[in-house]
């Protein structure tokens, strides 16, 4: 059984973290739980819960760990190439810099994809707990509406959340952990 956690926030946003059974945790403001009607928080709760019974924290980990080797092999080769003089190193350092980069693209794109396609799985996840999509659609409905809980200022924390409260711009979209609420949305009416 998971813990269970409440921040003091006005806002409409849950989140699921743990990498084991001793750290499992659900996370919900008080204004999702003031919110929403008892249906609508049971979908909520049951999204999260499906992201713990997924493992997605720890899977979320593992990627970020593998961006980070990448980024570490990018920025180190470019080091290398920034201090060497010779032009037939420098070309073999300038491939490693451009083999590395286009790794760090690809880990990043992947981590993405990924992070993506486990929300559309916890989705359908609280559907075959709760047996009523409709009750998730409508939280997330009400989430899109005010998801910004100001006291959260980090992006790796923000990420976590049902709806990320950082994402404002057409480019945090674009580089998003989640897919469009909206989306999300539509793909549980057609339930």
């Amino acid at each position: 059984m998971p813990k269970l956690f409440v921040i003091q926030d006005d806002s409409l946003n849950a989140f699921a973290s743990g990498i084991s059974t001793s750290s499992y945790t659900i996370t919900l403001s008080t204004g999702i739980i003031e919110k929403l009607n008892d249906e609508e928080l049971q979908a909520v709760m049951a999204h999260e819960l499906t992201h713990i019974l997924n493992r997605d924290a720890r899977l979320l980990i593992i990627s970020i760990i593998f961006v980070g080797i990448f980024s570490f092999l990018a920025e180190a080769a470019f080091r290398v190439a920034a201090n060497t003089r010779s032009k037939k190193n420098g070309g073999m350092l300038i491939a490693a810099i451009l083999l590395s980069s286009l790794g760090f693209l690809l880990a990043m794109l992947i981590r993405f994809a990924l992070s993506r396609k486990r929300e559309y799985m916890a989705d359908a996840g609280a559907v075959e707990l709760t047996h009523n999509s409709n009750a998730l659609a409508n939280a997330l409905q009400k989430v899109a509406s005010d998801p910004y809980i100001e006291a959260v200022t980090r992006k790796d924390i923000a990420q976590l959340f049902i709806q990320n409260p950082q994402q404002k711009g057409w480019l945090d979209r674009l580089f998003t952990t989640h897919p469009p609420i909206e989306r999300r949305i539509a793909v549980l009416r057609q339930f």
